[in-house]
């Protein structure tokens, strides 16, 4: 097929018109279709837009206030220090006595003690994971004493595991220092 194309533009190679119309050529044809047709036609200005730098321009304020309300702050997350300040006391007093708690945790470095230590870290991440359920029906109860009372028992909760553990971790301690006491006794 391409051999056909290819042999039509030879044979028809010295055909081909290949001068430039003159510049008033558009005019002249102009003027003889409106004679044609009994109409007068004007001759074709250029049009000055002013529309565009308008629209780019509104367009451009559009697209920074999407963005600044995109990424303007947003409080979608209630938790028990937006209660009122007290509360907020309180989650800071927690939140402290936690962090003191897992850091003495984090201390114990005994072998026999790191099964005791992921089975806390376990149940302190569900509960974790519970307070931020607790935080979600705060937000839909409108602080609701109950959800409030129910975050604060979560807190409490944490708490007593990590002290519960030490105090495991502790008497796991007494025991081998004992058995090994009474093993060299012997």
């Amino acid at each position: 097929m391409d051999n056909k194309f290819e042999n039509l533009f030879k044979d028809l190679e010295g055909y081909f018109d290949i001068e430039t119309p003159h510049s008033d050529h558009e005019n002249r044809f102009l003027n003889k279709l409106a004679k044609q047709n009994n109409q007068k036609l004007m001759v074709a200005k250029p049009k000055v837009n002013f529309w565009k730098p308008l629209v780019a321009v509104a367009a451009s304020i559009i697209l920074l206030i999407s963005v600044f309300i995109t990424l303007a702050p947003e409080k979608t997350s209630i938790d028990l220090a937006s209660v009122s300040p007290k509360m907020a006391q309180t989650q800071d007093f927690f939140t402290a006595t936690i962090n003191i708690e897992l850091k003495r945790l984090q201390e114990e470095s005994a072998p026999e003690a790191q099964l005791l230590i992921k089975d806390a870290l376990t149940k302190i991440k569900h509960l974790e994971h519970d307070y931020e359920n607790l935080k979600a029906d705060l937000k839909e109860s409108g602080e609701d004493h109950r959800v409030i009372y129910a975050m604060i028992s979560n807190f409490q909760n944490r708490i007593d595991i990590l002290q519960h553990t030490l105090e495991q971790i502790n008497l796991v301690k007494q025991l081998k220092q004992s058995s090994n006491e009474t093993s060299s006794t012997i």
